[in-house]
């Protein structure tokens, strides 16, 4: 039987949560060749529904049996249960396609955007870690600028919105705009406001801010990439925008970055300024494309220019990147692996 007439037993875990359902939907909108769909979830989530494909299907508690029999499992549901239960997926012969951090900076697992660098899935041991939603929507527009241009340095302003938190994110901002309401499980009100994500590094950075530098350099194969990032919430239900700059060793115009990206399959350029068209997040909104606009001249240095990138964060950010990966291993017939021994 040939690869693409295979079919697989995949699961979802955190089938509940906002990634999960967007995973599943996902799943079913690119026809993923599926043989069984397994939902887990917490015990508290467990015996509930999610419907896929007109049925219903009923959410199984998350155990270390769980993955008898599974051929992929997508994680989304945090680094603790990630780090718990991904090492036994794997030791049970599961490919793991873990979307929380836990994973990703690891040596021996794979940090990958199918666009940007899929010969790392050429050699893994069970789990592939899929990358932080800014990051990922970053390295498809930095990878085909570095190829032709050679990227020397990139600022980063990332206006991520609160669906990012995750649906405690979202229910939230729908409460203060209906409501007024003050109390948060933020540090600040989300509705008519910005915040920064928490500041946990010495040096002030926020780890978001840490992710993204340190995942870029990862996943672009640059370890010494001069990368400067600023993340900020902004109260938007669903999309991260960027603001980008970037400063390469040749010389580069407006006109010569919009005709290297157009020529992405899964980058859309929305750049005519004197009819005010650029990308939105709520353009993004659904979409598995990266968009780009205002792509400009930064005339502070040379060989510099600015430009604004926009995604759908659940979707090409989380969701849509994960299933990408598990049909480039499917394609590239990359599922049979050797279990690693994991430590973090």
């Amino acid at each position: 039987m040939s690869t693409q007439q295979q079919k697989y037993s995949v699961a979802v875990v955190g089938a509940t949560g906002l990634v999960g359902k967007t995973m599943i939907d996902v799943l079913t909108e690119r026809k993923f060749p599926l043989k069984k769909l397994t939902l887990l979830a917490s015990e508290r989530s467990a015996g509930t529904t999610v419907p896929f494909k007109k049925k219903e299907i009923t959410v199984q508690q998350l155990t270390p049996e769980s993955f008898k029999g599974i051929d992929i499992a997508l994680f989304s549901a945090g680094g603790a249960v990630s780090r718990e239960f991904a090492p036994i997926a794997a030791q049970a012969g599961c490919v793991v396609i873990d979307n929380s951090s836990a994973w990703r900076m690891h040596p021996e697992v794979p940090l990958v955007v199918p666009e940007v660098n899929p010969q790392a899935l050429k050699k893994h041991n069970g789990i592939i870690a899929n990358p932080n939603c800014s990051t990922i929507q970053l390295v498809v527009v930095l990878q085909p600028l570095h190829r032709k241009f050679g990227i020397e340095r990139v600022v980063v302003s990332t206006y991520q919105s609160i669906s990012g938190a995750g649906q405690k994110g979202i229910d939230q901002l729908q409460k203060e705009l209906a409501e007024a309401q003050s109390s948060s499980p933020f540090p600040h009100a989300i509705a008519y406001n910005t915040m920064f994500h928490p500041i946990t590094e010495a040096d002030g950075d926020s780890e978001e801010e840490l992710k993204m530098i340190r995942e870029t350099r990862r996943i672009m194969g640059l370890p010494d990439m001069n990368i400067s990032v600023t993340c900020v919430r902004v109260p938007t239900l669903g999309g991260h925008g960027e603001s980008v700059n970037i400063q390469a060793a040749k010389p580069l115009t407006p006109k010569t970055v919009r005709t290297a990206l157009s020529k992405e399959e899964s980058i859309v350029v929305i750049d005519v300024p004197e009819r005010n068209l650029y990308p939105t997040p709520a353009l993004a909104d659904g979409s598995d494309e990266v968009f780009v606009g205002r792509i400009r001249t930064d005339n502070s240095a040379p060989n510099a220019v600015n430009m604004w990138v926009v995604a759908d964060n659940v979707r090409k950010g989380a969701a849509t990147n994960a299933v990408q990966i598990a049909e480039e291993l499917i394609k590239n017939n990359r599922l049979q692996f050797t279990p690693g021994v994991f430590a973090l």
